[in-house]
């Protein structure tokens, strides 16, 4: 079995894997920074609270945008999985081909989920993710990551809402019965949705527009990205495990 982890801005979502088969997942936050041994501790009763015996652990691999839980992660489960994880980042082999201005920027979470729509749906394809940020990228038919585009994500924009704002209160992040709201709580819901929703249309139409890709396929992921997709045909498929897949395609790119 290997071991993926995904350390985005808001949680560490990790994935265990027998072969391509996803035994489970379980998720921890990020925000807070932690030992190592509160690390290898808390890994090692997440796996077993989940049936996986942490001696089936054989491979390891990380992608994260946080950089200073690395030192503790990465620490944590060379001590507690015996196992030194791979590590998303310049020279591991993908199978996808970086050709924007700066390849360097392209942050690991991105190139994981570009690497998973291209593999899991062909190209040309749009891979969205509705993170901490919401973002767009574009590669090509013959695997090749041309560009990306970067929104506030939904959270964002509400957590900007009502601790800006002195009198507007924190929300449920959902989809109100009408976008006619008569009150407070759903004109806020109605904003922050219809709204995504919106911003998600505009985007994919101009990418289509400006790249000339009529047959582009749409793929969306991440924490809210369901709620977006239900309301759009813009988006062709929602893909929960797009990241962690991506996670076990790369680390099978890289044993071999």
């Amino acid at each position: 079995m290997i071991l993926v982890v995904d350390v985005g801005n808001t949680n560490i979502t990790y994935g265990v894997y027998e072969k391509d088969k996803m035994i489970t997942t379980f998720r921890m936050m990020s925000k807070m920074l932690r030992t190592s041994d509160e690390y290898g501790i808390s890994i090692c009763e997440l796996l077993r609270a989940n049936n996986v015996e942490r001696e089936n652990i054989t491979g390891c691999i990380i992608a994260s945008v946080v950089p200073n839980v690395m030192h503790s992660l990465t620490g944590a489960i060379v001590r507690y999985l015996k196992v030194t994880p791979l590590i998303v980042g310049a020279g591991i082999k993908t199978g996808i081909k970086i050709v924007t201005e700066n390849p360097k920027e392209i942050g690991p979470d991105r190139i994981v989920d570009a690497v998973a729509a291209y593999e899991k749906y062909g190209g040309p394809v749009l891979v969205l993710d509705f993170g901490t940020a919401t973002t767009y990228d574009l590669i090509t038919e013959d695997g090749c990551f041309t560009a990306g585009i970067t929104a506030p994500g939904i959270r964002i924009s509400a957590k900007a809402l009502w601790e800006d704002t002195a009198k507007l209160p924190e929300v449920e992040i959902k989809k109100p019965a009408s976008i006619l709201a008569q009150e407070t709580i759903s004109s806020m819901q109605a904003g922050l949705v219809y709204g995504q929703i919106g911003q998600t249309e505009y985007i994919i139409n101009q990418v289509k527009k400006e790249s000339g890709l009529k047959n582009l396929k749409v793929v969306a992921t991440g924490g809210l990205g369901r709620i977006i997709a239900d309301e759009t045909d813009a988006i062709g498929v929602y893909d929960s495990s797009l990241t962690l897949d991506g996670l076990r395609i790369i680390y099978e790119k890289n044993r071999k």
